[in-house]
C-alpha cells in the first residue's frame, strides 16, 4: 500500500514544523501556519465521522481552540503536529456525540470504498461496495477508526499509535485483528 504524502513527512519538515511550533508557542498570533495547513485535513476526518457538515465546523473549530489554548503542554514526538491535532479531534468527537447522543456515522468517500474491495481481493463492483459499507457501519468504533486511519487516510503504523495514543506495534496488530473482523463480515 502506497503512503500518502499529505500525511508523510520529511525528518527536515519535521523540524520546519517544530520550529513554528515553537514560535506561536511564544506568540500565539504565530499559530495561524498551523492552522492553515492542518484545519481541512481535520475538518475531513471529523466530517466523516458525522455526517453533519454544521457540526463538523462547529467541533472542528473547537480543536483549533483547545489546541491553540493547549499549546504550551504540546511535545515533540517524532511525527507531525497533526498526530496531536488527531488525539484533540478524536476527544471533541466523543464529547460532540455525548452531548447530542448521536451515534457516529460512516460516510466513506467512493474511491476509498474501491481500494477497500481491492485490499479484500474482490472485484469493485456496486453490491460489493453497498455490502463493504454495510460491513463498515457493523464495526465497532475502534476498529473502524483503525482501518480508516490505515486504508482512507493512509496514514504509517507510528502515526497510528501516537494518535490512538499506543505503541507502533500495538496498531500494527489492532488493525491487522480489525482488518480480519471487516473480512469475516464481508465473507458472509
Amino acid at each position: 500500500m502506497a503512503v500518502n504524502p499529505v500525511y508523510h513527512q520529511t525528518n527536515d519538515r519535521l523540524q520546519e514544523e517544530l520550529v513554528i511550533i515553537q514560535e506561536a508557542k511564544e506568540n500565539p498570533e504565530r499559530f495561524g501556519p498551523l492552522y492553515q495547513k492542518y484545519h481541512e485535513q481535520i475538518f475531513r476526518y471529523i466530517y466523516q465521522r458525522m455526517d453533519d457538515e454544521h457540526l463538523a465546523f462547529d467541533v472542528t473549530s473547537q480543536v483549533f481552540v483547545k489546541a491553540l489554548k493547549n499549546l504550551h503542554k504540546y511535545e515533540y514526538r517524532g511525527v507531525p503536529f497533526s498526530s496531536w491535532l488527531y488525539r484533540i479531534a478524536k476527544s471533541e468527537l466523543y464529547q460532540a456525540f455525548r452531548d447530542r447522543k448521536a451515534r457516529r456515522t460512516v460516510n466513506v468517500e467512493s474511491m476509498h470504498l474501491f481500494e477497500m474491495v481491492e485490499e479484500m481481493e474482490e472485484d469493485d463492483s456496486s453490491a460489493n461496495k453497498k455490502k463493504l459499507l454495510q460491513c463498515l457501519s457493523l464495526l465497532k468504533d475502534g476498529d473502524l477508526q483503525l482501518i480508516e486511519l490505515r486504508y482512507f487516510e493512509k496514514r504509517s503504523y507510528r502515526e497510528i499509535g501516537d494518535i490512538l495514543e499506543i505503541t507502533e506495534n500495538n496498531a500494527k496488530v489492532r488493525t491487522f485483528r480489525a482488518l480480519e473482523r471487516l473480512k469475516k463480515l464481508f465473507m458472509k
